[in-house]
């Protein structure tokens, strides 16, 4: 294996290791010692499991495992979903002191986090992503949830994780749509809170699709130590972490009202941080070059950012209205300064809201 970067997120007691290489599910000695527990239930979907889950069970040489197995999609991102995980945690006598593992995308990591911040209370999970933006965004910060049929990630905990793998090989298997999705979380923290990393992803937008090692590898380094930094601040998202929701309220609408199906989570929020940085330009705070700006990098990356005709402006309003960072009646948005600084607001016109929305989605 090759070990490429490591860091901590420094949360006191419940601090824990991020390792970020090549090859790391092949060293089973060093996973075993991540993974060591006297039970351990590998949470992983149908198409990930058969290429990965072997990895995990040599790693715990022998040692007591169970997969449990559950469908793809972000559409089984749901409580009842989540319940099968529980019938069988219960079903083989898991305990407090025994260990799950999220092998997967965001939704997989998700659902088993919160399966484990529920389970008898809280047990142990360690997350291994397997999509680039599970490895740049869902795995860090102990975010976990599943979605309600009126809102994403409606119900859900704070869960922090034991430790986070993210092996880059896993990227080789991964859809060429679903690692360009990945690649808008990746834009984000450019845009939130470091322009000179914005303009090093518009100088490396081609080497980052065409999956290039090493490319790849500072990307998720930088943006795990982004996220890490900002949720060692603020790990409950009173203040500062919600500028990690920059194009989240725009794409979970997105979501929501196409009922989870036809759009990718990483899709959405390019849709949603190109409405957000047109919203920034009505108020008269991002320059119309900047906008453009960020419409090129989005388009060379692949992503898909027109939704026009599938959704309404007034069902993209009503969905983004029951979002959890909806507070005293008024739709908390992230908006844009410039490149690079973002804010939360809820002092904007409506009718800057209203023309954003007409202009990306009728």
């Amino acid at each position: 294996m090759t070990l490429l970067h490591s860091m901590t997120v420094p949360l006191g007691e419940r601090s824990y290791p991020i390792y970020i290489g090549e090859g790391l599910l092949r060293d089973a000695a060093w996973v075993g010692e991540l993974l060591k527990a006297r039970k351990t239930a590998v949470v992983s979907n149908d198409v990930v499991a058969p290429l990965y889950a072997d990895a995990i069970h040599a790693a715990r040489s022998g040692a007591e495992t169970h997969d449990i197995i559950l469908p793809d999609g972000e559409v089984h991102k749901t409580l009842a979903t989540a319940s099968k995980i529980f019938d069988e945690l219960i079903e083989h006598r898991f305990a407090r002191d025994d260990l799950i593992v999220a092998l997967g995308g965001g939704v997989i990591g998700d659902m088993a986090g919160f399966a484990a911040a529920c389970y008898q209370r809280g047990i142990a999970f360690v997350q291994i992503p397997t999509t680039l933006l599970s490895q740049v965004d869902s795995s860090v910060g102990g975010k976990t949830g599943v979605n309600h049929p009126r809102g994403k990630n409606m119900i859900g905990a704070f869960h922090q994780p034991r430790a986070v793998i993210i092996d880059i090989a896993t990227l080789s298997s991964l859809p060429l749509r679903e690692l360009r999705a990945g690649l808008a979380e990746v834009v984000k923290y450019g845009l939130i809170c470091n322009p000179a990393f914005f303009e090093w992803l518009e100088s490396h937008a081609e080497k980052l699709v065409s999956r290039d090692t090493e490319t790849l590898a500072y990307a998720i380094y930088h943006s795990c130590q982004t996220k890490a930094a900002i949720v060692a601040r603020d790990e409950r998202e009173q203040g500062e972490r919600a500028l990690l929701n920059f194009g989240h309220t725009f794409g979970h609408a997105i979501e929501s009202v196409t009922g989870y199906s036809s759009w990718l989570h990483g899709e959405a929020v390019a849709a949603g941080m190109l409405m957000a940085a047109s919203l920034s330009e009505r108020c008269g705070l991002l320059s119309r070059s900047d906008v453009a700006r960020i419409s090129s990098l989005l388009q060379r990356l692949g992503l898909r950012t027109d939704a026009r005709g599938e959704l309404s402006a007034e069902s993209a309003r009503l969905a983004m209205s029951v979002d959890k960072k909806v507070q005293k009646g008024r739709i908390r948005l992230i908006l844009l300064r410039s490149l690079g600084e973002a804010f939360v607001s809820d002092d904007y016109p409506a009718d800057a809201l209203t023309s954003t929305l007409e202009a990306h989605l009728s």
